[in-house]
């Protein structure tokens, strides 16, 4: 590390703010990479229904006894886990009271109208301690359909991040690009570059946005795509002005003198000192990308059910807010709110620690 990017660092560490910010936007990595193994429901897309145990509140506990699936999926490792998931090899049945006698359980359904029933108990998982009933706590409750919406808003943080990590690297790619063809050639190259971002630019972004999904369809990769697609604007625009300050500085001169490409100046003496700047502007993208990909979803234009988007819990979930049930849209709306602020932050904590001139 370098002195002034070790100075930066200080000045950024001493902003408490953004530097617990962005201690909370690593706590949400970690929770994007290891859902499946923090998530109390670990079936893919945390989609486990229990219609018997529908809209529950936080804290509730319940008692389950699991019947065997006709057909076992074949279990999968732990890597192919972590990333999707692992099948599930039976079906829960919440209950009420249980006795074993035998080779048989007797237990009582959960819900209206609940009768006594008499299984054998060939028919049951048993856990790893070796009994047939046990127990399970919805922390955050249960949805429409019985699912458990803490492991559902675990999962939300790796759809949510994703969507804003390749949707800005889009957006940096094609930005830093044009941005400093444009800047360091000028004349009827910069004209061209500045023609196509005033005319991205005239376009609501979340109009260009619909767009983009209505003509190449609905889907994860759609929207990495759509939202990347409408904020290289403002990369293009902060580095060709950049760009057009850095071109005449002396060492820039030098190298030309030198002898040295175009190609060979951008890479290695003047994208280098646009870092700064760029970082701050991708944090507040990212920001901005996280909020699309919600705004989208809860349209329903941006990722389809069953996957845990926030955006899609609030749809699925809003109509209960204000019937009674504030906890289920509640949920995931503040995890939106802290992960946009945290970002944004973190995006201004690097801004004053960068701002050694405003110092």
């Amino acid at each position: 590390m370098n002195p002034e990017t070790r100075k930066t660092w200080q000045r950024f560490r001493r902003n408490r703010t953004a530097y617990a910010a962005l201690w909370l936007i690593a706590a949400e990595v970690l929770l994007a990479v290891f859902g499946y193994a923090l998530a109390p429901d670990d079936t893919p897309d945390a989609n486990r229904q229990i219609a018997e145990i529908a809209l529950q509140a936080p804290g509730v506990r319940c008692d389950f006894v699991a019947f065997r699936l006709p057909r076992t999926p074949e279990p999968v490792g732990l890597p192919e886990r972590l990333w999707a998931g692992q099948p599930p090899a039976d079906r829960w049945t919440p209950v009420g009271k249980a006795s074993a006698s035998g080779d048989s359980l007797t237990f009582e359904r959960r819900g209206p109208g609940a009768t006594e029933e008499r299984v054998a108990l060939s028919q049951l998982a048993p856990r790893a301690d070796g009994s047939y009933v046990f127990s399970r706590t919805f922390w955050l409750g249960t949805d429409k359909y019985g699912r458990d919406i803490l492991s559902r808003l675990l999962l939300g943080f790796r759809v949510s991040l994703t969507v804003g990590l390749i949707a800005v690297f889009i957006s940096l790619t094609i930005g830093i690009a044009l941005g400093a063809v444009g800047g360091y050639f000028g004349g009827r190259t910069d004209d061209l570059v500045m023609l196509l971002i005033n005319t991205i630019w005239s376009i609501p972004t979340l109009l260009l946005v619909f767009a983009i999904v209505l003509a190449l369809g609905r889907g994860v990769g759609i929207i990495f795509l759509a939202v990347g697609l409408t904020m290289w604007v403002d990369v293009a625009r902060l580095v060709r002005g950049q760009v057009l300050s850095l071109r005449e500085m002396p060492f820039v001169e030098a190298a030309h003198s030198m002898g040295m490409g175009a190609g060979r100046i951008l890479r290695r003496h003047v994208l280098p000192n646009l870092i700064g700047p760029v970082l701050v502007l991708a944090a507040g993208n990212f920001a901005t990308a996280i909020l699309l990909e919600s705004g989208l979803s809860y349209l329903g234009f941006g990722v389809q059910p069953p996957s845990p988007s926030w955006g899609t819990l609030l749809n699925e979930n809003y109509g209960y807010a204000i019937g009674g049930k504030p906890w289920m849209a509640l949920a995931p709306a503040l995890a939106i709110v802290l992960t946009v602020l945290a970002f944004n932050l973190v995006g201004n904590g690097l801004r004053d620690a960068a701002d050694v001139r405003g110092k």
